[in-house]
């Protein structure tokens, strides 16, 4: 029987694969909660990688998007429009299956792109991994689902202020970094924190659906449902999951929190807007 601290060396980094520590996963009578607690913990590895960088690309194309969705021009009006309704219209799990597929079609050696002088090669064969393509399902599907959040935020923002900047002579950029953009962060920014939250229990989605675990590496949910498989108790392993994904959630909050008082700083205090966690139990 493993002491916890032997779970601990072997199973806490597991999830980036077999080289990081023990080669094979505990099974049946030698699964000890130590090992549950470690293996499951060690899944959020990847849980926090996929969220953060979803979130950090995600935010910047959805800030493009949304930009491009309340311009007056039609040629890019309507594909940020098509673009929003076609991912946010789809089942997350079947993007999935779908861009898998997709990225399986590809050629393995990768993609000829000729510029005359020299020919450039893209390389396809990573698109089929979870770290990936898993990751660029999920940073076009917030990016879609955050578009429609500023969207709304830009159409919202007090015409007192866009007069302001006209009276102030700001134009363009400026007038876009220093009026719009704040005002349309500080107006989204509960319900982004919203999205946020979503994301990041969407990505238990990413080794359970087309794309798969390599090496046995996955994230929480991942092992807690080998260990349900296993020792056929869904009484530890899942409620653990949820804790974890509980304490992530109330770091997310603390996070956006802090951001949401910067942007509202300027405000008086009962003026401000709270982020307030309300749980999107349809999309």
């Amino acid at each position: 029987m493993r002491t916890c601290w032997e779970s601990f060396e072997g199973y806490a980094l597991r999830a980036l694969g077999r080289d990081f520590g023990e080669r094979l996963l505990p099974r049946g009578l030698d699964i000890t909660l130590c090992d549950q607690v470690f293996l499951i913990g060690s899944g959020l590895i990847w849980t926090i990688y996929f969220a953060a960088l979803a979130i950090i690309f995600g935010f910047f194309l959805a800030t493009a998007v949304a930009l491009a969705r309340a311009s007056h021009t039609p040629w890019l009006n309507r594909p940020a429009g098509a673009f929003i309704f076609v991912f946010r219209g789809s089942p997350l799990f079947i993007q999935f299956f779908f861009f898998y597929s997709a990225f399986v079609l590809l050629p393995r050696a990768g993609i000829d792109i000729p510029l005359g002088f020299v020919t450039l090669t893209v390389q396809t064969s990573a698109l089929t991994t979870a770290q990936v393509g898993g990751l660029i399902v999920l940073v076009l599907n917030t990016t879609a689902y955050s578009a429609e959040l500023f969207v709304g935020a830009l159409r919202s923002i007090p015409k007192g202020d866009l007069e302001a900047a006209d009276a102030y002579g700001l134009t363009g950029f400026t007038r876009f970094r220093r009026v719009i953009w704040p005002n349309m962060l500080r107006l989204a920014w509960p319900s982004y924190t919203n999205e946020a939250i979503f994301l990041t229990h969407s990505t238990t989605l990413v080794f359970l659906s087309a794309f798969p675990a390599r090496q046995q590496s996955g994230e929480a949910f991942y092992y807690a449902r080998y260990f349900v498989d296993q020792t056929f108790n869904p009484f530890f392993a899942y409620p653990l999951v949820a804790a974890y994904f509980i304490a992530l959630t109330l770091a997310i909050i603390g996070l956006f929190g802090i951001a949401n008082r910067r942007l509202n700083q300027h405000l008086p205090r009962e003026q401000r807007l709270r982020i307030r966690f309300r749980p999107q139990y349809l999309r």
